[in-house]
């Protein structure tokens, strides 16, 4: 019965996202062209925020109201969704009598979880609900592949997985999860604001969100916070195989992906700090790293047979 209760709001809260993802697209097709962007706020250093100076009230875009209630709406919506998400992983976990994080489906609705939540802190205390589209977008997938293609029911864990090793592991590797793709979304932002601004043509919601200088600036501090994480992550995988199989590393195609996740974040912020990589060099690898993410949690699992492939779907 429990099972059955986290199935039902799993799936309430992909239908939830999909309505705030649609009400944050009709917010961006809302927006009327605007001359200024509003105050842009970034994170700085591990997250204390900075505001940038206000223009004055004069060089201000008149807010639209209609885009206005459009975006709080959907935020809202983003806010119930998230609870309703973090309750079906909560209510996975009782039903199982275990931490919920012993297959693919699982891991991937547990990231996606603590990414809602970060996007939530960032738009209600940072002021940064400009992520709304893209993070519903990438919630609405997610989640909807979670419980449509990904869904397996409630069963023991493998004996390999009976480890402290097991939630270290997955919980450093769901929080750097997160913190890429919010970093990743930011870089997708960041190729589009500086197209458009090379353009001279900063129209509709783009000339709501931060400039394509915030944008690379908030995407390389996610990136530097979220790469420690990995490592660490992938050292906690190394300890627990040793536990689990007598080696600390085999190079099982998920261990050897990970290395490979690993090197493509690692020459990113090597580029940015040795060779002054910024901009749309430094967007696109954060690009192709989180695709490189997805595919060591999604395709190996799918295409490649391991030692790990008692996580598949």
């Amino acid at each position: 019965m429990i099972a059955y209760y986290s199935n039902l709001a799993m799936v309430t809260s992909a239908v939830l996202y999909l309505l705030a993802m649609t009400l944050h697209a009709a917010e961006w097709a809302s927006a009327r062209t605007a001359a200024v962007a509003e105050p842009e706020l970034a994170v700085v250093g591990a997250g204390a925020p900075s505001e940038a100076p206000a223009p004055p009230a004069s060089q201000r875009p008149t807010p639209n109201p209609r885009t206005e209630a459009l975006g709080r709406t959907g935020l809202a919506i983003t806010m119930i969704a998230a609870a309703t998400h973090v309750t079906g992983v909560v209510l996975r976990g009782v039903a199982a009598e275990r931490a919920p994080w012993g297959n693919m489906y699982e891991f991937i609705t547990t990231s996606l979880a603590i990414a809602v939540i970060v996007y939530l802190v960032l738009a209600l205390k940072f002021g940064m609900r400009w992520l709304g589209l893209p993070v519903t977008l990438l919630l609405t997938i997610g989640q909807g592949l979670a419980v449509t293609v990904f869904y397996v029911a409630v069963s023991d864990l493998m004996p390999a997985l009976h480890s402290v090793w097991f939630v270290i592991h997955i919980i450093a590797a769901a929080t750097s999860g997160a913190a890429f793709n919010i970093g990743a979304i930011a870089a997708i932002l960041y190729l589009i604001r500086s197209r458009a601004e090379e353009r001279g043509g900063l129209r509709g919601y783009l000339s709501r969100i931060p400039s394509a200088e915030t944008l690379d600036r908030v995407s390389y501090r996610f990136h530097a916070f979220a790469f420690p994480l990995w490592t660490f992550t992938i050292a906690a995988g190394a300890i627990w195989a040793q536990y689990a199989w007598g080696r600390f590393w085999g190079w099982d195609p998920k261990e050897t992906w990970s290395l490979v996740t690993w090197i493509i974040y690692a020459v990113y912020l090597h580029a940015r700090a040795t060779a002054g990589w910024k901009g749309r060099r430094a967007a696109i690898v954060a690009v192709v790293g989180v695709i490189s993410f997805w595919f060591n949690f999604i395709g190996v699992n799918l295409l490649v047979s391991g030692l790990h492939s008692y996580a598949g779907i």
